[in-house]
């Protein structure tokens, strides 16, 4: 519906990481639309006759298909999705249709930078990370999450494991 509508999206979050090779998610679908094009989004899959509804969370809007809770959002750990990011995506056919899918790189940045002592669980990630690992870009990577300390913590843990490319 939103390839029709001509607005941008991708394929985010644990499933889109699970397109890349990752273990199955048992999460809820995310998509991303880029921050400017949030009410166009919003409009168009209204336009198409699916509830869409807003949480008091400024970063997502949720439309239900089909019974199912598919979250659409505009922001990721806290930065707006640009159409940077969106143009990274890759075109993957996901379980019979081809549609985009967030970079590797993107998707576990985005995963690093919400890492917090709020939120600080690697054992959920290890095993993403693990699977992943050679379509990541390790340098782009480390410099992308190099402000939060929990990210580095765990890139430390990934080098130590001998996830990533630096073999110390």
């Amino acid at each position: 519906m939103l390839k029709a509508a001509g607005v941008p999206f991708a394929l985010a979050g644990s499933y889109a990481l699970w397109v890349r090779g990752a273990p199955e998610s048992e999460h809820d679908v995310d998509f991303v639309v880029a921050q400017r094009q949030t009410e166009e989004a919003a409009n168009a899959l209204s336009d198409a006759g699916l509830t869409v509804t807003r949480p008091p969370e400024d970063w997502l809007f949720k439309v239900d298909v089909n019974d199912v809770v598919v979250d659409v959002l505009h922001r990721q750990a806290g930065e707006p999705v640009t159409p940077e990011v969106l143009a990274r995506a890759d075109e993957i056919e996901v379980l019979a249709i081809r549609m985009p899918v967030l970079s590797t790189n993107d998707l576990v940045v985005t995963k690093l930078k919400v890492l917090s002592e709020h939120y600080c669980d690697f054992g959920n990630l290890l095993p993403s990370v693990r699977a992943v690992r050679e379509q990541l870009d390790w340098g782009r990577l480390r410099d992308e999450v190099a402000g939060n300390d929990f990210a580095c913590a765990f890139l430390y843990l990934a080098d130590r494991l001998g996830l990533s490319d630096r073999r110390d």
